[in-house]
């Protein structure tokens, strides 16, 4: 790890876990002297800060020591940063590349960026229908993490949350009152590919203390069956 470059504007407000004081390699996207960020910070006149997110995966990318192709600085929407509609960006927000998404020959490549504590919505894949008709499966995925680590929730297995009270405190508040997948297994950046449990399962993931950067194989995403156990939730 290179102690010069910045965590600290990466670790969530209030959850308690250290700050890094290094200073910064993108100065819009953290605090002089290395003071933590609060999710109202990336929020200007009551809308969600795009590009004052993006600052801040750039920085996580830089700790972990990995490549920002210019392709992902374009304002094209080929990399992304999204709160979810719901305010709450430093838990409960992510940032991704879908590298391919092909529906005729059913695979998908996505890459998954996380801060500090910060977790993607729970959430379903359902099967749905085309414009021809024809059934798409439900979407069966895995996931490998390359940097940090990652609480991965289940609603397959027994409920074990309170084994893990890191994953448990940084709940975003959004979350806790829908919380349906209470079976945690916390996934290292070790080479191994983990697999969701069951098809139609309930299920998310959330970064450790360093934030994490995770490569997803999965079949064809269609959005259309995409659904999240929060009420509301937007892309």
């Amino acid at each position: 790890m290179n102690n010069g470059i910045i965590v600290a504007s990466l670790v969530v407000a209030g959850l308690g876990l250290g700050v890094i004081t290094t200073g910064c390699t993108t100065s819009n996207s953290c605090k002089k002297g290395g003071t933590r960020m609060e999710s109202s910070e990336f929020y200007k006149d009551g809308k969600f800060d795009q590009a004052k997110a993006k600052l801040a995966y750039f920085d996580l990318m830089t700790h972990f020591n990995v490549p920002i192709y210019p392709a992902l600085k374009k304002d094209d929407g080929f990399f992304w940063a999204v709160d979810f509609g719901k305010g709450d960006f430093m838990k409960y927000g992510m940032a991704g590349v879908f590298w391919a998404n092909e529906e005729k020959e059913g695979y998908f490549g996505h890459e998954i960026y996380l801060l500090p504590g910060q977790s993607i919505p729970e959430h379903k894949h359902l099967p749905t229908q085309n414009k021809e008709g024809k059934v798409i499966r439900c979407k069966m995925e895995s996931w490998q993490v390359r940097h940090g680590y990652v609480y991965g929730f289940s609603e397959v297995g027994e409920d074990n949350l309170d084994q893990f009270p890191e994953a448990k405190a940084m709940l975003s508040k959004v979350q806790v009152p829908y919380l349906k997948s209470r079976h945690v297994q916390k996934w290292e950046a070790d080479g191994k590919v983990h697999k969701l449990a069951k098809d139609e399962t309930w299920h998310f993931m959330m970064a450790g203390s360093e934030g994490a950067i995770v490569t997803e194989y999965a079949t064809f995403h269609d959005g259309a069956g995409l659904r999240f156990s929060v009420p509301g939730v937007s892309l």
